[in-house]
């Protein structure tokens, strides 16, 4: 999800239920029947492919670096760690799993809970189910096409089916080149647009107003079928190899599902000596804004550095999916117990 998702999705209950049905869960039984159902099927498009099930942990002592993603921490007491040690709660099992295609496990796929502080709305949930796969020699347009061909076998009237550069998808909407326009110009667009409450809106760089641009204008535009738009600026490349065009570009793309974001898939990033470079950063702007400072994963620097395979890897949010598949407009609708009733 990107930085402005996460700022305006303001929906949250913010109040707990009566304390006399707050046991109760607030997705139906049958809801959660087909909840159920589409797990077994996700298992069982993988076990056709002879994608093998992991495992990884829930705690790390390393989290993301990423500033747009907070983590929850813990803390274990025991043998080993009289004093205590910091323990974070995965936002995604996605450095882990490739200390697991670094060790030749080959290609593999994860369903698992995740958890990210301070998001709650319509759409987000501070625990919510993630699906992860990495497929090795996959570029992300193959990975993209098996991302189609799973979503529609669990959603066979999906609708048209569209695959769009991030370039492309703006000067479309917007007509603007989101590699080349500057921020004010952006702003200006913004504004142009008739977003609402921009007047005062001070955004730090480029990659917030592109935010904006995407959450407020290009998305409810998107109509509906599933829409895959790939290869985004360099700057918002992530963990995702950035191709060096006339333009560098991430070899990244994301998946939109009527307009609703569901899934982020990289071709990923194997130079270790790049990728701690860019935990650097991350947390050099961490420092700037203030953010805790997280412990980067040196054992994933050190799997990068023994060999991590070409590939290409995905996260699609389970929750999310199973909202688009069923027309639920809350994601209350289709989990048993949000955070104000966990």
């Amino acid at each position: 999800m990107s930085r402005a998702q996460k700022r305006i999705d303001l929906d949250e209950r913010g109040v707990s239920p009566a304390v006399a049905d707050g046991w109760r869960p607030t997705a139906s039984i049958e809801m959660l029947r087909r909840r159920a159902r589409m797990l077994a099927d996700i298992r069982a498009f993988f076990q056709q492919r002879d994608i093998l099930e992991v495992e990884t942990p829930v705690c790390s002592r390393h989290g993301t670096t990423d500033p747009a993603i907070e983590s929850l921490a813990s803390r274990y007491t025991g043998p080993g760690a009289p004093s205590g040690t910091p323990l974070y709660l995965h936002t995604s099992p996605e450095f882990p799993m490739k200390r697991l295609l670094a060790a030749g496990l080959g290609a593999i796929y994860q369903i698992c809970k995740v958890f990210r502080d301070g998001e709650s709305g319509r759409r987000h949930n501070a625990e919510f189910t993630l699906l992860e796969w990495y497929r090795p020699g996959f570029d992300h347009h193959q990975l993209m096409d098996e991302v189609e061909q799973l979503i529609c076998q669990l959603m066979p009237q999906t609708g048209p089916v569209h695959k769009i550069s991030y370039q492309r998808l703006f000067e479309q909407h917007l007509q603007v080149n989101p590699h080349q326009t500057t921020a004010e110009q952006l702003r200006q667009c913004a504004l142009h647009q008739d977003v609402s409450g921009l007047e005062c809106l001070d955004l730090p760089d480029r990659d917030a107003w592109l935010d904006i641009l995407m959450t407020h204008c290009i998305e409810p535009a998107m109509g509906p079928g599933l829409c895959f738009v790939y290869d985004y600026p360099a700057s918002q490349a992530a963990l995702a190899n950035i191709r060096q065009d006339v333009v560098p570009v991430a070899e990244r793309f994301e998946l939109y599902i009527d307009g609703i974001e569901v899934a982020n898939g990289f071709h990923e990033l194997i130079d270790a000596t790049e990728q701690q470079k860019r935990f650097e950063q991350d947390l050099q702007q961490r420092s700037i804004s203030g953010q805790p400072l997280i412990p980067m994963d040196g054992h994933l620097i050190e799997a990068m550095k023994y060999g991590l395979p070409e590939c290409s890897g995905v996260a699609l949010g389970i929750d999310r999916l199973l909202m688009q598949m069923t027309g639920s407009a809350h994601i209350d609708s289709v989990i048993a117990f949000p955070l104000y009733r966990a």
